[in-house]
């Protein structure tokens, strides 16, 4: 059972990662979950407040990740139209596109959708401008914070079983 707990947590992990790209899929809370399944290994403890911290940090960054392209949208002049062309995007580029598409396709939405409202290139640029950016920084922070879990596990793993 203890093998079969550690390669599930590994295979949480690693989605963490691809999470990290995808709208779907919550990159550092799976992450999380790889982590908190091994904590039922008899191999390897973790301590609760470990795993508390980490769960905080995850669900924070979770979180971010939602509002971050929010905020850019706002502060840069953004209405309505681009949040919702924006989110529109996000799943067509997620489609078309994958990981790429999806940051492309959520600009251009947004892009859109302020086009379609302001009618203006230079006005409907600037908030498209601040969508892209905040999903890069979201982007980033999770595969940040995902790669560190991923860490955390390989170092528990080696710390515990094979030294």
């Amino acid at each position: 059972m203890d093998i079969f707990l550690l390669i599930l947590g590994l295979i949480l992990c690693l989605t963490g990662l691809i999470g990290s790209f995808t709208p779907i899929i919550p990159g550092p809370l799976s992450s999380w979950l790889g982590l908190l399944v091994i904590h039922f290994t008899s191999l390897i403890p973790f301590s609760n407040k470990l795993l508390i911290i980490t769960f905080l940090i995850s669900f924070t960054v979770f979180l971010l990740d939602i509002f971050i392209p929010i905020i850019g949208l706002k502060k840069l002049g953004g209405s309505k139209n681009g949040l919702i062309g924006a989110t529109i995007g996000l799943f067509v580029g997620l489609f078309i596109g994958g990981p790429f598409g999806l940051i492309l396709g959520a600009f251009l939405g947004a892009f859109t959708g302020e086009f379609i409202e302001k009618t203006n290139f230079k006005k409907s640029l600037k908030p498209a401008l601040g969508t892209f950016i905040g999903l890069a920084i979201g982007t980033g922070l999770k595969f940040i914070i995902s790669t560190v879990f991923l860490g955390i596990y390989f170092y528990k793993v080696y710390a515990e079983i094979l030294v």
